[in-house]
């Protein structure tokens, strides 16, 4: 049993293996030189501080090789984003043959959908979850609009139960009996931003497959955060951002996964560029298209190197922490956190995040009841940086890469003076 004092969460932080990791962030400080409470690594994650030295090298290549930078140094350009594949595959559970760093998240999703949204006349709709980020509901009405179709009529959503928050699966299984074979793809979120909810990303395949569909998940708020284990999970495709939980700076590239069940078909529909032609003859410029096997089929053009070398930063601190520890910790620190907003005496504020810890990212969110955004002003005038939803919910993200149980405690404990 957790207990309430500020004593015992410095007790937690000392017990703590991943402790040393944190002083290995840089963590933002207000004027006066005092740390944030920073809970919104959902948003944006801390900079590594050895980000800077891995970005430096690569400035320091190109101001002595020039273009030879591409073949000298210590990681040269050319192959780079071959450096990021074993480690990244390591963090979504996959293959390396099914992994690919390139362009960002919303690109990705509708090259994928180039992929794997082939409708026909009676089987052309997508399933979303209703509260899908924007982002992903723009993409996929787009998408129908292009082929033909009325999203208001084509667009499905698995909806939460009336007076719920949450997905269940039951629910999804039996959208799919009544309307699967008119659902052409599933394009789900594997962790809701909105809840926090971790969804069942292998019951979901296997229903969108039994019924014809193609499956494909927003990784977004799950990468480096759950364990999805995207290969064992049979989904067809995945996409996520890196700048989140994968803390590789703002805008940076986005991760695709290919299954490998797709890896050989070199008859999929796709676009093509010149970087998902054949490596061995990619500088025969007078060849014709050759596609590349795996994930790396899907590539357009050369990568963006000093965003890459963001993101080796952080993939090498995620190889060296590995991910069985750091979720360990992520369902500790929730826990801890869901006890302390428990304690709260007041009926005005609901976690709407599942109670089971397997069952969510490193999420709470906190609804609160006749607020708005003013509460979260007042949080950030005392210096603890949250995420807030409209129309009254405070997402909160304590990360276990850099965010401590002391900085748990302290986030309640102004939480309940604002209240």
């Amino acid at each position: 049993m957790h207990k309430t004092t500020l004593q015992y969460a410095k007790v937690l932080d000392k017990e703590d293996p991943l402790a040393y990791v944190r002083e290995q962030f840089h963590i933002p400080t207000d004027q006066e030189g005092k740390e944030w409470l920073y809970f919104t690594g959902n948003s944006l994650g801390l900079q590594p501080k050895r980000t800077q030295q891995y970005i430096n090298q690569e400035l320091q290549d190109w101001a002595k090789y020039g273009v030879e930078g591409h073949f000298e140094g210590e990681t040269p350009w050319l192959p780079y984003h071959e450096f990021l594949t074993d480690k990244m595959a390591n963090i979504v559970g996959a293959k390396p043959i099914e992994v690919v760093v390139m362009n960002t998240l919303t690109t990705n999703l509708h090259l994928l959908m180039v992929s794997f949204y082939q409708p026909t006349k009676n089987k052309y709709k997508i399933l979303i979850e209703s509260d899908a980020f924007p982002s992903d509901r723009y993409a996929v009405a787009s998408q129908l609009k292009f082929h033909g179709f009325d999203p208001r009529e084509a667009l499905i959503e698995w909806k939460p139960r009336e007076g719920e928050e949450l997905l269940r699966i039951e629910d999804l299984e039996e959208l799919l009996n009544h309307q699967g074979d008119e659902i052409a793809l599933l394009l789900i979120g594997g962790v809701n931003y909105y809840t926090g909810q971790f969804l069942d990303i292998k019951s979901i395949a296997t229903l969108g497959h039994a019924k014809g569909c193609k499956v494909g998940i927003d990784l977004a708020h799950g990468a480096g955060n759950v364990q999805p284990d995207l290969h064992d999970s049979g989904v067809d495709f995945a996409a996520w951002c890196t700048y989140k939980y994968l803390n590789s700076g703002p805008g940076s590239l986005s991760g695709v996964f290919v299954h490998e069940k797709h890896a050989y078909n070199k008859e999929l529909p796709r676009f093509a560029g010149w970087w998902n032609h054949n490596k061995k003859t990619r500088f025969n410029m007078r060849q014709s298209f050759d596609v590349m096997q795996g994930a790396e089929g899907w590539q357009l053009s050369n990568p963006p190197i000093l965003s890459m070398a963001a993101i080796r930063a952080s993939l090498d601190m995620f190889a060296e922490v590995g991910m069985e520890a750091l979720r360990n910790k992520s369902e500790k620190l929730t826990g801890y956190f869901e006890f302390l907003i428990q304690q709260i005496d007041t009926d005005d504020i609901k976690i709407i995040t599942p109670e089971n810890p397997v069952e969510r990212g490193c999420q709470l969110s906190i609804q609160v009841k006749n607020a708005d955004k003013s509460l979260h002003h007042k949080l950030t005038e005392q210096n603890v940086i949250t995420d807030w939803r409209e129309p009254d919910v405070i997402r909160c993200a304590p990360v276990p890469m850099y965010n401590s149980y002391q900085d748990v405690f302290m986030m309640v404990e102004i939480l309940k003076s604002l209240l």
